[in-house]
């Protein structure tokens, strides 16, 4: 049976602004019907971010139907208005906004994370956007460009940037909130979604912010509070920033995360869920989305009796079968949690570091069993990288949680700083290369191997199935000297890559899992090689027979070896799940330079050398040309001219 998801025509929100109601009744009204699109659009995708999103939408609701002075981000005026919201995940319920506005259609609601729709976090290709935002903490130093900007030029007009109150753990926020005190940029208004519960647990727990009225007035901010969803105390404060023209305003907005269904807002789900918050990022569960579906629809319904004149219709959608996706049960990160838990119950040394990622990682069963051996950071990845460093340099082993694209280049010099000292840091690289895409370029690390690889005596490695996740973990930890990287995928692998019994992990030595004579291609990780052997069962079809290599040492290699896999074949390729700049197949190439070797060897490297698009893991392989159709063609034609010269 066909399931189907609703959405709700934006006309019906034309009608409710034109009514002679007060601003409460209206914009109350006008909020439920976005979190009731932003819902079925989460629905539709398969992912998304519903709790951060509808703890902010009231406050969207207010700034863009009551409060700038322009609610046309395209429009050229130098006086305009600009709003941006830094934490960037609360994309899903701007993008319902802008389509109550008029600014996005419905058709572009229904591409949510699809390729050539709405990426997962804001992008300024998209009509609305005013700046790219997703990686934290970056948020109102940009404002502070802006607003310096208008300042230079004699404009009027403020900037007004969101932020999440767990993103104020970011350092660069308080570098901002003292430059702009100091640089008298007076046009800013920062809010604070402060809902109080950052990925799963409360912001409390996870790192306490303390007195954020104490903190943003002792930086020279003018500070208010009110609740975020009370439009009334909204129109006040907001009313109260326009008559202060001496220093820059914050207001912290007490708002729920995931406000507006009853079963998702906070207070309800932590005490009902052992203290996590389930609806952080995910789309809801059928269940869950009828649920919540049906009680938006009752309270829309219920304050539409208040607008005699009006009906409701509902567009219904129907949601893409699921056909068969080829997913194994497998979770590389599972795998590993696994392997660091047997590792941690003989060594007592380990000490694993979170950035608020531990659900990601499926670290949770690592803080359960060993709390004395777990740190929490939260959103502060420099901090978390210099801290290891200190533990290190007392003995422990640091185990570094994070996603690669922030741990990698946010925390760079630090984790240069900590090599320089000689010591042993494990870094896990979640959420390494190109898949899952729905969050989009914020999210996707495509330069990872270059900046970990280039730091002195760093071993970067990727495991591809669980045998050999377990195998590297035991090696980084008790067999070498050296600092490690290792990346992992966060989600299903596409398929198991069977090693058979009597394999063992070697250092710098990859595994063949498919022999060939035409051509030999390595891959790293379960995403790209099950590309690679999707490529080989193509290319068998035309009699081009394809060595597939497994290679989880992405920078370090036996030469020895990879000549003897090279042995009476010319032509070579590598799958990256990179930028081609720096990863596996540099590496190999800087390798074959460095000794003699053959000339009619023929090297090429596939890899993505743009920015990286938003969708689903199979739009946006075809889109790059690394899927497993792509690389077949590619590999056919590349030989085809091999031959003709």
């Amino acid at each position: 049976m066909k399931k189907k998801i609703s959405f709700l025509e934006r006309t019906l929100v034309k009608n409710i602004l034109s009514s002679n109601k007060d601003l409460k009744t209206r914009f109350q009204l006008i909020s439920d019907i976005s979190r009731l699109n932003a819902l079925s659009a989460v629905k539709k995708a398969g992912s998304g971010h519903l709790g951060t999103s509808f703890s902010a939408i009231d406050i969207f609701t207010f700034l863009f139907f009551k409060h700038l002075n322009s609610r046309n981000p395209s429009l050229e005026d130098k006086n305009r208005d600009i709003f941006f919201s830094s934490k960037g995940h609360d994309s899903p319920a701007l993008y319902s906004i802008f389509y109550s506005l008029g600014i996005l259609s419905l058709e572009d609601l229904l591409m949510f994370r699809r390729l050539g729709g709405l990426d997962g976090h804001p992008d300024i290709s998209i009509n609305g956007v005013e700046a790219n935002t997703g990686s934290l903490g970056m948020g109102i130093s940009k404002a502070k460009g802006m607003a310096w900007a208008k300042k230079s030029r004699g404009s009027s007009g403020t900037i007004f940037v969101m932020t999440g109150d767990g993103e104020l753990q970011e350092g660069q926020i308080f570098e901002s909130l003292q430059t702009t005190k100091h640089q008298e940029l007076n046009n800013i208004v920062v809010i604070v979604d402060h809902n109080k519960c950052q990925t799963e647990n409360m912001v409390e727990d996870t790192i306490s912010l303390g007195n954020l009225e104490d903190k943003f007035s002792s930086f020279g901010w003018h500070t208010e509070r009110c609740d975020g969803h009370n439009f009334e105390e909204l129109e006040k404060v907001f009313s109260k920033f326009q008559l202060i023209d001496d220093k820059p305003k914050v207001l912290i907005a007490d708002t729920i995360k995931g406000k507006g269904i009853s079963f998702m807002e906070h207070p309800f789900v932590l005490k009902n869920n052992n203290g996590v918050y389930k609806f952080h990022a995910g789309a809801p569960s059928d269940q869950d989305y009828l649920d919540g579906l049906e009680e938006l629809k009752i309270k829309i319904e219920d304050q539409l009796e208040n607008f005699s004149s009006f009906s409701v219709e509902y567009i219904d959608t129907t949601l893409p079968q699921k056909g068969k996706s080829g997913v194994s049960d497998e979770f590389i990160a599972v795998s590993f949690k696994d392997a660091l838990i047997n590792q941690a119950l003989k060594n007592k040394e380990i000490v694993l570091l979170d950035a608020d990622l531990l659900g990601d990682a499926r670290l949770q069963d690592f803080k359960k069993r060993f709390p004395e051996q777990f740190i929490e950071n939260g959103i502060a990845e420099q901090d978390m990288v210099s801290t290891a460093g200190g533990l290190a340099l007392q003995g422990k082993i640091p185990f570094v949680n994070s996603f690669a694209a922030f741990l990698a280049s946010r925390a760079n010099e630090q984790i240069y700083n900590n090599s320089t000292e000689l010591t042993k840091i494990i870094y896990i690289n979640l959420y390494a290369g190109l898949i899952p895409a729905g969050p989009g370029k914020s999210h996707q690390s495509l330069r990872d191997i270059a900046l970990m690889g280039s730091i002195p005596d760093m071993v970067v490695v990727q495991p591809s199935n669980e045998k050999e996740t377990h195998a590297l973990l035991n090696w980084m930890l008790n067999e070498s000297e050296n600092s490690c990287s290792i990346r992992l995928n966060i989600g299903p692998s596409p398929r198991k890559i069977h090693y058979d019994d009597s394999w063992k992990l070697e250092y710098g030595k990859g595994t063949v899992i498919r022999e060939g004579n035409s051509g030999v291609i390595f891959a790293y990780g379960p995403v790209m090689l099950n590309e690679a052997l999707i490529a080989s069962e193509i290319l068998n079809k035309d009699s081009y027979s394809l060595k597939v290599i497994s290679m989880p040492w992405l920078n370090r290699f036996d030469y020895e070896w990879v000549n003897s896999e090279l042995e009476g074949i010319n032509e070579i390729y590598i799958l990256e799940d990179h930028t081609t700049f720096g990863g596996l197949g540099d590496s190999i190439l800087n390798l074959i330079s460095e000794n003699i070797f053959q000339e009619t060897k023929k090297f090429n490297k596939f890899g993505i050398d743009e920015v990286p698009k938003c969708g689903t893991p199979n739009e946006v392989l075809q889109y790059h040309h690394v899927d497993g159709a792509s690389l077949s063609e590619r590999i056919l034609k590349i030989s085809q001219n091999n031959e003709k010269e």
